[in-house]
C-alpha cells in the first residue's frame, strides 16, 4: 500500500467571513459548502479539497506552506494586488523549474501559487 494524493487539506481560521471572502472571491476558489457565516466551508481545488473549519481561538503562527498549481502565476499575483492585498514575493522564476509567489491567508497559512516551467 502506498499514499496516491491528499483529498483535502482542513485550515484552522478565526474568522469564516474573512477566509470565505479570501479563498473565493479573492483567489477565486468554488466553493461546494459552507460560507461566511458557517462554521465549516468546503472549496474543490483540481481533484481535491481546501477546507476551513472555524476556530475562533486560533491565533496565527506559520506552521508551513500550501502549493497551488495554477494557469498564470503573473495574472493571479495581479488580481491579488488589485483586490488590496499584499504577496509576500514578486512572481519570479525559481531554479528547480516553477514560476511562483507567496501570500499569506488571512490566518498566516502561507499560500505559493506556481506553474511548472
Amino acid at each position: 500500500m502506498s499514499v496516491r494524493s491528499i483529498s483535502a487539506v482542513t485550515l484552522a481560521v478565526s474568522d469564516m467571513a474573512r477566509s470565505v471572502d479570501f479563498y473565493g472571491s479573492k483567489v477565486g476558489l468554488e466553493m461546494l459548502y459552507g460560507g461566511a457565516s458557517a462554521s465549516f466551508t468546503s472549496y474543490k481545488v483540481g481533484g481535491g479539497y481546501i477546507n476551513l473549519v472555524l476556530d475562533a481561538n486560533r491565533t496565527p503562527s506559520w506552521w508551513g506552506r500550501l502549493i497551488f498549481y495554477v494557469e498564470d502565476v503573473d495574472a493571479l499575483h495581479q488580481r491579488l494586488v488589485d483586490a488590496g492585498l499584499t504577496p509576500l514575493t514578486q512572481p519570479a522564476d525559481a531554479s528547480w523549474g516553477e514560476r511562483y509567489f507567496h501570500i499569506n491567508d488571512p490566518d498566516a497559512h502561507e499560500l505559493s501559487f506556481a506553474k511548472p516551467l
